[in-house]
């Protein structure tokens, strides 16, 4: 599989000269597999820019997956060029809620006040699916998603093709109430979707000392990212939701103190920026 990340900051879309070299969109991440499937995970401000590049040449079928319903994660979806096209099969899986189907939860977003057009009326008409419990196939891969440690219902998720695993948790807080260096497998939150995976998407928004002040708010500090990385196994940690507030050269810094603290694992740690690709 070829992954692309269109979008890697979080909570705001922060574009501008302090930010152009990781960049201001928001999450949206796209996994090409072999067999020609394309599935992107989250819609924030960065699907845009990922549908207009598309063209007219955009696939037929497209999956996507909604890590949760907070703004940054789907207010691009509106935005995306697809979406207007009645040819297109666009299926939009997201957490599953025990009060309300995701299709009533997202509409309010396609309705005055905050939009024109109402979801009835969007061309491709766009199915909205809970994720199941247990793996499923799209295309050539297999999917998993997990409720993860984050405010309201969410997400993670592990896409899998020839033995090879992403691991997608861009809003998660797995050190919430637990001590992650001593805490057994079984209770980390988001451990199985992480689990040997060959790159590891992680939140890891706040350095330590911002973290303190956080704490519950749904996010990680650096150190907590690093850590469940090397108890999960990952081969490769990629540092993903930058604070809207954190600059280039800030950003520089936190990798530093990643690189510090991953002296004995994970193997690679780097930070997520606009148009980085990995082969799979």
């Amino acid at each position: 599989m070829e992954v692309t990340v269109w979008g890697c900051r979080g909570s705001l879309a922060s574009p501008g000269p302090e930010t152009v070299r990781f960049g201001g969109q928001t999450s949206c991440v796209a996994v090409q597999l072999s067999d020609g499937s394309l599935l992107i995970l989250d819609a924030g401000t960065g699907i845009r820019p990922l549908g207009m590049a598309m063209g007219r040449d955009h696939p037929k079928r497209i999956d996507i997956f909604i890590t949760h319903l907070h703004a940054d994660h789907i207010e691009g979806l509106r935005f995306f060029d697809p979406i207007w096209d009645p040819a297109v099969e666009l299926n939009v899986w997201g957490p599953p809620s025990p009060i309300r189907g995701l299709r009533s939860r997202i509409a309010p977003f396609f309705a005055p006040p905050f939009f024109p057009v109402h979801l009835r009326n969007i061309p491709s008409h766009p199915e909205f699916r809970d994720t199941p419990t247990t793996a499923w196939r799209i295309g050539s891969a297999d999917v998993t998603a997990h409720l993860v440690k984050h405010p309201g219902p969410t997400v993670g998720y592990r896409v899998e093709e020839n033995g090879q695993a992403l691991a997608y948790l861009p809003d998660h807080e797995p050190a919430l109430g637990s001590d992650l260096s001593e805490v057994e497998p079984e209770w980390i939150s988001g451990f199985a979707l992480a689990q040997g995976a060959a790159v590891l998407l992680h939140d890891a928004q706040y350095t330590e000392a911002e973290y303190d002040d956080r704490v519950g708010w749904g996010h990680s500090s650096t150190e907590d990212a690093v850590t469940f990385a090397r108890r999960a196994g990952s081969r490769r940690l990629v540092l993903f939701h930058h604070d809207p507030l954190h600059t280039d050269e800030q950003l520089e810094g936190v990798l530093a103190r990643a690189n510090e603290l991953s002296a004995s694992g994970p193997g690679e740690v780097e930070l997520a920026r606009e148009g980085m690709t990995f082969e799979l």
